[in-house]
Formats: structure tokens, C-alpha cells, sequence
């Protein structure tokens, strides 16, 4: 068994002959930084499938659903509790039912490379957004409208609604969704609405393409809460 023992008397701000018992934060401050170094020397992390670089420079835990600003930060979270427990989680799962996983796998590496389209995009269209009320109802709703001038002939917008976890830009809030309304040759445009229920009853919310004004007019209301 070896035993690592931390060199405190030499820290900084310390009397020479003047060790003396660390506080519980730096010792705390010391077993992070070593377990860091352990982490830089032992992990690759080019083979770690739950790392993920975001276009902010940060990285996050696919697993954990965790940020961090560097990598020093990420492989310190690795050694820790949280992110050992899910892993245990994640193997004990796999091990329950390995024709399961086996299965997954195999179809996954059978799924057929969709060839992702290139064209250049042109900037953000202009758009309103409209607070609204069904008269009948009183249900609250919003109503967009978003304007493509220059459009691809044939091309017509498509949405959909997103969680807060399948989106990489801000940190996952079960509070909000996202609206993504997508065409070429523009920009995706995404709105942060409330994470309510969309009333799909029929003629509640509805969507409508105007290829002569080239606008997008799509209306939802929330469904009423009981």
C-alpha cells in the first residue's frame, strides 16, 4: 500500500518550519488538483464517448448533462462521485441485457450515412411574434410570422418543437422548449417558449405557407390547464 502524503508546509503564504495541519479546503483544493494530474496522465480524451467540446470552448458531460470550462475541470468530474456513479448505472444497465445492447449497437452501425446538404446561408429572415387569446377558450398562444423573401423555388419552411435537452446552446432547463423554424437558404431561427403542453385539438394550432408573400404563418395555443 502507498501512502501520498501532501506537502502543505511549503504552500503558499506558510512559514518555513511552520507546517501545521491543512484547513478541510485546501485540503480539498490539493486531492482535486491530484486527482486532475492522475486524470491527465491515465485518460485519453480524444476516446471518451460522453466528452463534448461546445461552440462556446466548454466542454460537457454527455452523461452527467454537466459543464466545464476546461479540461483539467472535465477530468476532475470524471474521478468524481457523480459521474462514477452513472457510469456503474450505465455498465449495470448494459450488463442486464447484453443481446439488447448488442442489438443497438449493430443497428446503429447499419444505419445509412445521410449525406448532410452544403449551401451557403444568407442570414436570419425577418419575423413577428404575437401574443394571442382564443376568444371561446381564453387560451393563451403565440402567433409567428416569418418572412422569406429570398427562398429556394420549391422550398417550403419546415418546424418543430425541441426540449431543452436536445439542444447544445444554453444549460438544459426543464422550464422552456424550443420553436425551430428552418429554410433554405436562411438561418434555423429557434424561440425559447414556456415548456407547456401544445393544444393539438383541431383548429387550435395550425400553420400556413404563402408562396406569394413568401411568409410563414404558424399559430399554437397552450393547452388549458386543469
Amino acid at each position: 500500500m502507498v501512502v501520498v502524503v501532501a506537502d502543505f508546509q511549503n504552500r503558499v503564504g506558510s512559514k518555513f518550519g511552520g507546517g501545521g495541519v491543512a484547513r478541510a479546503d485546501e485540503a480539498a483544493i490539493d486531492r482535486r488538483e491530484r486527482l486532475r494530474k492522475l486524470a491527465l496522465e491515465t485518460i485519453d480524451l480524444a476516446k471518451d464517448p460522453y466528452i463534448l467540446r461546445n461552440h462556446l470552448g466548454g466542454l460537457e458531460c454527455r452523461l452527467c448533462l454537466t459543464l466545464h470550462t476546461n479540461e483539467g475541470s472535465y477530468l476532475a468530474h470524471t474521478q468524481g462521485k457523480k459521474h462514477q456513479t452513472n457510469l456503474a448505472r450505465r455498465a449495470a444497465r448494459d450488463a442486464h441485457d447484453p443481446a439488447a445492447y448488442a442489438q443497438q449497437l449493430a443497428a446503429q452501425s447499419a444505419k445509412p450515412q445521410v449525406q448532410t446538404k452544403s449551401f451557403i446561408k444568407i442570414g436570419v429572415p425577418g419575423y413577428q411574434v404575437t401574443k394571442v387569446r382564443d376568444p371561446v377558450t381564453g387560451q393563451l398562444g403565440l402567433l409567428f410570422q416569418v418572412h422569406y423573401p429570398e427562398i429556394k423555388d420549391g422550398v417550403r419552411p419546415r418546424h418543430r418543437f425541441m426540449s431543452a435537452f436536445e439542444q447544445k446552446v444554453e444549460v438544459p432547463d426543464r422550464n422552456w422548449q424550443y420553436l425551430l423554424i428552418a429554410a433554405e437558404p436562411y438561418q434555423t431561427i429557434s424561440f425559447k417558449i414556456q415548456a407547456r403542453e401544445i393544444d393539438s385539438t383541431e383548429g387550435m394550432s395550425w400553420d400556413h405557407w404563402d408562396p406569394d408573400s413568401k411568409t410563414l404563418s404558424m399559430q399554437f395555443l397552450f393547452a388549458a390547464t386543469k
